[in-house]
This record gives structure tokens, C-alpha cells and sequence, in this order.
């Protein structure tokens, strides 16, 4: 090449197309035609609905005088409807327009039947409803072969979100006869069930609707088990009653989760991404880490870890990433099944990257009622450890195959892209200070998004405006309008968008990048889609649990076993939450483990977020363990090798997700919890030894995995440095200064052993 190229360039030239998402096996797309369409504004409204109802928006409040929010959204409805009905009479195509309309309108109708703030039973019914309308829709338009098919997807998709609509309209009679259900009630709430289990057997496979039906089976059938696995017994209309209504079911607090922070983190990504943000971490990935030895695979590694403070889904950030970083790392001489490995090793840790983390992050806050800042700094020790294990696996691969890394001059440069580019990051610096400076993650994740979209919105106009001076007044002025506006509420910061809006829609650079907007706004909606269906549908397990009390029962077998050995009770859940997520996401497999063995640790007297860390890492481990790893199966396309061989490497590289926990549970220091007696400096030396231990043990196995050191090592060397990081590990008396006896004889004997010869080649 005679010219640099970045990362968005290389992965146009290089990357296979993807047909379809591998977490919900449908395409990137809404469909064609008329029904397509319908289903892309669908898609808007419910994004809409989210945003003001996740907002806590006061439409029918006094805004200016005795003016409010409402007057101003009337004024615009009927000004766009104006609009629309000129075009038609000028015979121009409306249809889509109309589209726009009626979706708009109607997700504001639904939020002002309740002037404007709805019951948060409402919200998650509609929430889930709107998840089935545009499941069932995107099965019609994308997998029916006949009209008849599609109008069955179509069908079953409305039939699930009138599920939601039947709680809309009668919640407050809901309300008053609270468990006597007529047989309307019985009618909505069955197909609530019916229709949620199907969707989530065709989206996301078979595994999670058996793990619901078999919870199920055992609330209806229990009492006919032998003891203890018994109940007392309950009718189909106590469990109908307990699942389908109130908040203990498919709404209980993981729907709920999913309808307020997850969908506007997930939004806030799909921005980021439409912002360019992603395409900048990249390049400064490019440009910091290419040239380095092994180059492409620590771009992969780097990229992955900056993608994981906007991005939590770790296939979203296979699929994004690896398109560019796989062939890349192929084409330098990488095996694929390794290329394959490093992409789904170190974009699985995008859920355990701080600030954002994943989906499940903002569950475990809000299932064990600790602020979210408390769950990011428990992580971001074990994050570090995780990504410099993932670095070090490329370093040590790259020096055994003797790969270098891209020429200096093919790079961006990382000084000149951050004095273009800084801006881009400013939401995400906001987002980080908000969840530090313990506001709650729905404020902070409401104030990023409003000023993710005034950047974007901002960046058209100042690309407008010929004058620098005027760009720059331009800047200055939204920065500081913007500044006050978050001062007094996050209201106005949304008129200052309204506003930006208004502007971009008289200028044709402006409208396009408005039509970006939207189209980030369906594409979250679509994306919510797997993680928002197994939230709703895990909550079968959650209510199995609360009514039938199987939690107490397996959690007293457990630990009556951890009494004894706590090591034991550790590899049992371990073994469970692995097996639980060879065929179900993260989310569910976090949720249902964490039910059932996170209080038994915390009875164990393991603190409470390592606890639910423990069961959290293990749940993305299953992504990358063998025989069904989805992280793996997602890097197959672009590696061309199969997932199984991805799979193995995969978990040879991401050998600290296995360790890091179990280190933590025996020292609490290493995710920074409280530890009785260790107070002050003392306390800090504590961190920093466990810290020092746990990345001499986690090199000492990336060595041992990798087979090379300085040169390569015979098979007794591997052994020596895998025995010392296990003595290391282990949590019993003497063991620590086994281990570092053997790594420094270890150290020392293999650089000896390098020089003596390196010692002939330098004198011949």
C-alpha cells in the first residue's frame, strides 16, 4: 500500500458480509417494502415510548408559564400532519410520511392515557409487548415464505403486544380484583405466556423455552415430586395469576431493568456508533497498538476493550469488530482458529469493561441494591487482568510465529485522530463522571444519550457553517446551553435537541443526519430484542421461585455441601452456570444461576458482589466454552474455520475468566470489597500483592498455553510454569511462596537458558 489506511477502510475491503445477527438469527434489516416499513417506524415508536417513559418526561406538566410539553408535541403533530396533507395534494408520496405519523402519535398516546406517567406494571407489560410485536413482524418479514406465513408472524406479534395493551387499558381494574382473575384474565394472561415462549423459541432457540416450560411443568406438577423437591400444589389460575400479572412473572425486575436502563445503554451504543465512535476506536487502536509486534491481534484486543465502554453485548462486539480485526489478523500470519479466539476472548469482555459493561451489570444493581458505581469498581481490576491476559496471548503467539506488526507508515496517526476526533467521546466522559459522581445509571444513561444526539445533531450544523469563528461560537454556545439545561433538568437538555432538530431540518445535510437519528432509534429497538425476550421470559424461573420456594431447596443442599468444602460449592456452581450457558445467553443464564446459587455463597460468607460476580463471569465464559460457544460460532464466518476450533482457543486465552473468580472469592481485595481488619495503607498493600500475584500467575499460564516465553519452551518447561501459577492460585497456607519460588527459578532458568543460546549465534 502507498498510502495509510484506517480501520473502516480496511474492514470495507476485508470483511464478509453478515446475512444475519447471531444472537437473534434474523437479518440487520427491517424487511422490504410496505411492511418493512411499517415494521421500521413500529421500531421508532417503541424506542419513542422507551425513552420518554425511561426519561420520566412530564408531558402534561407546566414547562413555560402554563405551557407544556404536550402543547408544544400537539403544535408539531398537526404542523407535520399539515405538511403531509400538502404533499398529498400536490400528488406526492405520503405513505411513508403517514407511517411516521400514525407510529409517533401513538407511542405518545399510549405514554398520555396516564397524563404522562405510567405505572411501572404498564410500562413493562408494554415493554414486553412491543418486544413480541417486533419479533413477530421481523418473523414474517424475514422468514415467511408465502403471505400466509407472514401473516402468521405478523398475527402472533400484534396478538402479543395486545397482551400489553389489555394491562394498559384495565390496570387500575387489575388493580382492585389483584388475584381473582376472570376468564378474560385467564385468556391474556395463558397467551402472554404462549406467545412469549414461541417468540423465544424462533428468535434466540430451543434451550431457554425449555428451561421456562420445564419451571413451569414443576409449579402445576411439584406436588407430585418425592420430598424435598415437593410444594404444596397451585392451580393454573394461582400460576397464571402469579406469572402473567403483577411484578413476580415475566414483569418482574429483570423486564424491568431491560425497560429502563438496558434499552437506553443499548440506544446510547446504537448513537455512539451512528456518532462514529466507533469507528475511532479503531482507528486509535490502529494507530496505538498496530506496528506493535503481533499488531493486528492487539488492535483486536484493543478495539474490544474500548468497544465494551459503549457497547455490552459481546457478539454485538464479534460481529462489529471482527469484520475488520480477523482477516486482518489472518492476513499477518495468525492461524484462523486463533484470529477467531482472540476476537470472541476479547469482545466477551466487553461485558466486564467498565463503565458500561453489560446488560447483566444493570441487573445485579438493581437485584442486590448496590449502586452501579459499586459493580463497575468490583470490576475494573479483574477487567484489566482479563484484556492484559488477552494482550499477552497475542504478544507471546506473535514472538513464537515471529510476526511483526502493520508498516508505521500504513497507520493512522493516533495524535492527529484525537485532535479531530476528541469530541466523540465527550458523552461517553459525562456518562462515566454521572456514574461515579453516584447519580443513578438511568440519569446518567438519559443524559449521555441527549448529548450523544445534540453532538451528532451539532456536527451537521457546524459542518454547515462556512466561517471557523462561527463553527467554534457555534460550539462554545451549544456547550454552555447544554451545560445549563443539565444543570436545571434533562428536560431541556430535550428541547435543546427539539431545537438542534428543528434546524437540521432546513438544510439537506441536516435532514440526512436526522434520518440517522431515527434510523439508530429502530435500530436499538432491534437490537433490544434478545436481550429484552430473555429478560421477560427468564422471569418464569424467577416466579417459579418465589412461589414454590425451590430456591430454599436446592440452596440448603448446596450448602450443606460448601459447609464442608467451599471449594467444592465454588466448581458446582461453576459447572452449573457453564452448562446453564452452552444454550442460553448471558442475561438468563445470570439471572437463573444467581437465584439459585448467589445467596448460598453470600450463606457461605462470600461477600455480596463477588458473589454475584462469580456466577456473572461464568455466565460469559459459557460463550466461549466448547461444544456451544455463541461468541465462538459468531467469529466462524469471518475466521472460515469452525467454531469448535475457536472455541478451544478461545478458552486457552481466556483462561482469567476462569481463575480471576475464584481469586476473588478466597480475596475479596482483588474486586476492592471491605475486608474485615485491613483498613487504610495496610489494606491498599493487601490489593496491590493480590493484584501482583494474580498477573504473575495469569502470565505464568499464558505462557504455559502458548508454549513460549522469550524462545519457545519443551514440554517440562510448560508444566513448571503452569505448576507455579497453580500454587499461586490456591488459596492454602505456604503455597504463595511455592509459587513464587518456582516463577522466579522458572524466570530466571528460561532467560539463562535463552542467552547461553543466544551466546554461539552472536560469536559465530
Amino acid at each position: 500500500m502507498s498510502q495509510g489506511v484506517n480501520a473502516s477502510e480496511i474492514a470495507k475491503m476485508e470483511a464478509p458480509s453478515e446475512a444475519v445477527n447471531p444472537e437473534h438469527g434474523l437479518p440487520e434489516s427491517f424487511g422490504e417494502g410496505i411492511f418493512g416499513r411499517t415494521l421500521f417506524w413500529i421500531a421508532v415508536a417503541f424506542s419513542i415510548f422507551q425513552i420518554v417513559t425511561s426519561f420520566g418526561i412530564p408531558l402534561d406538566r407546566p414547562f413555560l408559564g402554563s405551557v407544556t410539553l404536550l402543547h408544544f408535541l400537539m403544535v408539531a403533530l398537526v404542523a407535520w400532519a399539515g405538511w403531509l396533507i400538502l404533499k398529498g395534494v400536490r400528488r406526492r408520496n405520503v405513505l411513508d410520511g403517514a407511517l411516521a405519523w400514525i407510529a409517533v402519535a401513538a407511542a405518545f398516546g399510549l405514554i398520555l392515557y396516564f397524563g404522562g406517567s405510567l405505572p411501572s406494571q404498564v410500562v413493562r407489560a408494554l415493554h414486553v409487548g412491543f418486544l413480541c410485536l417486533v419479533a413477530g413482524a421481523m418473523i414474517g418479514n424475514h422468514r415467511a415464505t408465502s403471505s400466509t406465513g407472514r401473516a402468521l408472524g405478523w398475527g402472533i406479534g400484534i396478538a402479543g403486544f395486545a397482551v400489553g395493551l389489555y394491562q394498559w387499558v384495565l390496570y387500575n381494574d387489575l388493580v382492585v380484583r389483584a388475584g381473582e382473575l376472570t376468564q378474560a384474565d385467564m385468556i391474556f394472561g395463558i397467551a402472554a405466556l404462549v406467545i412469549l415462549i414461541y417468540l423465544v423459541w424462533q428468535v434466540m432457540g430451543i434451550a431457554l423455552p425449555i428451561v421456562a416450560c420445564t419451571f413451569l411443568a414443576y409449579c402445576l406438577l411439584g406436588h407430585l415430586l418425592p420430598t424435598p423437591l415437593d410444594h404444596r400444589g397451585y392451580t393454573l389460575e394461582q400460576v397464571i395469576e402469579h406469572m402473567s400479572f403483577g411484578t413476580e412473572g415475566i414483569y418482574a425486575v429483570p423486564t424491568l431493568v431491560s425497560a429502563t436502563y438496558i434499552f437506553l445503554f443499548i440506544l446510547f451504543g446504537a448513537f455512539m456508533e451512528k456518532a462514529g465512535v466507533i469507528d475511532f476506536f479503531n482507528d486509535i487502536s490502529m494507530a496505538v497498538f498496530g506496528d506493535k509486534k503481533g499488531g493486528p491481534g492487539k488492535v483486536c484486543v484493543a478495539s474490544s476493550a474500548l468497544m465494551g465502554t459503549v457497547s455490552g453485548s459481546g457478539v454485538a462486539n464479534v460481529v462489529a469488530s471482527g469484520q475488520f480485526t480477523i482477516p486482518l489478523m489472518k492476513r499477518f500470519g495468525f492461524p484462523s482458529a486463533f484470529a477467531g479466539g482472540v476476537e470472541a476472548t476479547s469482545s466477551m469482555g466487553g461485558q466486564i469493561m467498565p463503565p458500561v459493561m453489560g446488560a447483566v451489570a444493570f441487573i445485579m444493581a438493581e437485584t442486590i441494591d448496590v449502586p452501579y458505581s459499586k459493580i463497575v469498581e468490583a470490576a475494573i481490576i479483574p477487567a484489566i487482568l482479563y484484556f492484559g491476559a488477552c494482550y499477552l496471548a497475542v504478544h507471546l503467539e506473535a514472538g513464537k510465529r515471529n510476526l511483526h506488526g502493520l508498516p508505521k507508515n500504513e497507520l493512522p496517526n493516533a495524535w492527529t485522530e484525537l485532535k479531530k476526533n476528541w469530541f466523540l467521546i465527550t458523552p461517553l466522559g459525562v456518562l462515566v463522571y454521572l456514574l461515579f459522581a453516584g447519580y443513578t445509571p438511568l440519569f446518567a444513561g438519559a443524559v449521555g444519550l441527549s448529548l450523544t444526539v445534540a453532538l451528532i445533531l451539532g456536527t451537521a450544523i457546524a459542518a454547515g457553517l462556512a466561517v471557523p469563528a462561527l463553527r467554534v461560537a457555534f460550539w462554545v454556545a451549544l456547550a454552555l446551553i447544554s451545560a445549563a439545561s443539565l444543570a436545571a433538568s434533562v428536560t431541556l437538555v430535550l428541547v435543546v435537541v427539539a431545537l438542534l432538530s428543528i434546524w437540521n431540518a432546513f438544510s439537506g445535510r441536516g435532514r440526512l443526519t436526522l434520518q440517522a437519528c431515527v434510523d439508530a432509534m429502530a435500530d436499538g429497538a432491534r437490537q433490544a430484542l434478545p436481550v429484552g425476550l430473555a429478560c421477560a421470559v427468564v422471569g418464569i424461573v424467577i416466579g417459579t421461585m418465589t412461589l414454590t420456594g425451590l430456591g430454599t431447596i436446592v440452596g440448603t443442599w448446596m450448602i450443606s455441601i460448601g459447609k464442608d468444602n467451599m471449594f467444592l460449592a465454588l466448581v458446582l456452581t461453576m459447572v452449573f452456570s457453564l452448562i446453564l450457558g452452552m444454550g442460553i445467553p448471558t442475561i438468563p443464564n445470570y439471572i437463573i444461576t444467581s437465584s439459585l446459587a448467589a445467596p448460598i455463597l453470600l450463606n457461605l460468607d462470600v461477600p455480596l458482589i463477588v458473589s454475584h460476580m462469580f456466577v456473572f463471569y461464568f455466565g460469559i465464559m459459557a460463550d466461549l466454552t466448547p461444544p456451544v460457544a455463541l461468541a465462538a460460532f459468531a467469529a466462524a464466518p469471518m475466521a472460515k474455520v469452525s467454531g469448535l476450533k475457536i472455541g478451544i482457543q478461545a478458552v486457552k486465552i481466556a483462561l482469567p475468566g476462569f481463575i480471576v473468580p475464584y481469586m476473588a472469592v478466597y480475596d475479596p481485595t482483588l474486586m476492592l470489597q471491605p475486608v474485615p481488619g485491613l483498613e487504610g495503607a495496610s489494606y491498599w498493600l493487601a490489593v496491590v500483592y493480590i493484584v501482583v500475584k494474580a498477573a504473575l500467575a495469569l502470565t505464568l499460564w499464558g505462557v504455559a498455553a502458548i508454549g513460549y516465553f522469550l524462545t519457545p519452551l519443551s514440554w517440562w518447561e510448560r508444566l513448571w510454569a503452569a505448576a507455579a501459577a497453580a500454587f499461586l492460585v490456591l488459596a492454602v497456607p505456604i503455597t504463595d511462596e511455592v509459587g513464587f519460588g518456582l516463577a522466579a527459578l522458572f524466570i530466571g532458568y528460561h532467560i539463562w537458558r535463552t542467552r547461553r543460546a543466544a551466546a554461539p549465534a552472536i560469536s559465530g
